[in-house]
């Protein structure tokens, strides 16, 4: 099996796991003020970690619910286990489960699944990037009038300004706005051609590394910024539409 088919059968069997469990009673293990944090989120990553360790034993895993693996590896998985869990608790079917394999510092492989539209982007370094096995490519639009945005808000009051700044000044431009509560969707969405930018102020490597390097495969370009070890900021769009009027 190789990386990407491994990535995709640990989407797809985290992705059946949470659509089992969508709707029905879940238990918070955190709240607070902007955020949420489900056991099934460690449950769902508990069994992507299972499937690639077994399956590459010496690799190394980051993920938002903690590390594993052989941390000295050149070789990590980071995993998002339900980006989008906000949504999940409040029954809103606009979640996913995101995979990316980084080795020496460098994304190669990359898996978003959204288990409830039943949809699986694929992508691995120097091959296309797919949409349920069909490739695809960004947006042709060049006019910031006919586009549209996803503005992410983060969580910390200072993202949460910088956000609703952002998306004031974008929403008197653009077609329309959006914020859809999951930034790898959003960044598949873009490399499928449904959106043409995503920009947050603070995300962590997590919630886009798989839709990094779709973005890219697809014709698009994604600028990243380090806040923290853990914290980015991003600018991910078609490559085409001038983004700097609205940062």
């Amino acid at each position: 099996m190789t990386d990407l088919e491994l990535a995709t059968h640990a989407a797809l069997a985290a992705g059946t796991l949470l659509r089992e469990h969508f709707g029905q009673h879940l238990v918070v293990d955190e709240a607070t003020h902007h955020d949420i944090k489900l056991a099934l989120d460690k449950q769902s990553q508990d069994l992507i970690t299972q499937i690639l360790l077994d399956a590459r034993p010496g690799d190394a895993l980051y993920g938002e619910e903690g590390i594993a693996g052989c941390s000295t590896s050149e070789r990590q998985w980071i995993v998002d286990p339900i980006d989008g869990t906000v949504n999940f608790f409040y029954g809103i079917p606009h979640f996913c489960v995101s995979i990316a394999l980084r080795t020496a510092g460098e994304i190669c492989v990359g898996v978003i699944h959204d288990p409830m539209v039943g949809e699986t982007w694929t992508v691995e370094k120097g091959g296309p990037a797919m949409l349920n096995g069909r490739p695809v490519k960004t947006s042709t639009r060049e006019n910031l009038a006919e586009s549209i945005l996803f503005v992410g808000c983060g969580k910390d009051e200072e993202a949460l300004r910088t956000g609703i700044e952002r998306f004031h000044r974008a929403s008197l431009k653009a077609r329309k706005m959006r914020m859809m509560g999951s930034a790898a969707l959003g960044m598949a969405y873009i490399a499928c051609g449904r959106l043409d930018a995503y920009i947050e102020s603070r995300i962590s490597l997590w919630d886009i590394a798989a839709g990094q390097l779709l973005v890219e495969t697809a014709g698009g370009k994604v600028d990243l910024t380090p806040i923290s070890d853990d914290a980015w900021s991003i600018v991910a769009s078609n490559g085409r539409i001038p983004i700097e009027q609205i940062i």
